[in-house]
């Protein structure tokens, strides 16, 4: 009788560790999910002016590498 309700306690542990688990997955699906919102949108965005300023293409390596510099100071 001892050992089932140890036995009982431990799977309702488990079952609300697995539970945390699940809610974390799908908080950090939705997170990705507008990750990628963003980057459909940043991409846009790249067309569109390299449409109306072709030299952006040129210029926009070096604008992400100091961008990236100033974020990531090493």
């Amino acid at each position: 009788m001892k050992e089932e309700r140890e036995l009982s306690e431990k799977v309702k542990l488990l079952e609300k560790e697995l539970q945390t688990l699940v809610s974390e997955i799908q908080r950090l699906d939705a997170a990705l999910s507008e990750v990628d919102d963003v980057r459909l949108e940043l991409k846009g965005i790249k067309v569109f002016l390299g449409r109306k300023h072709p030299e952006l293409k040129d210029q926009l390596p070096e604008i992400v590498r100091k961008l990236k510099a100033k974020a990531h100071p090493e």
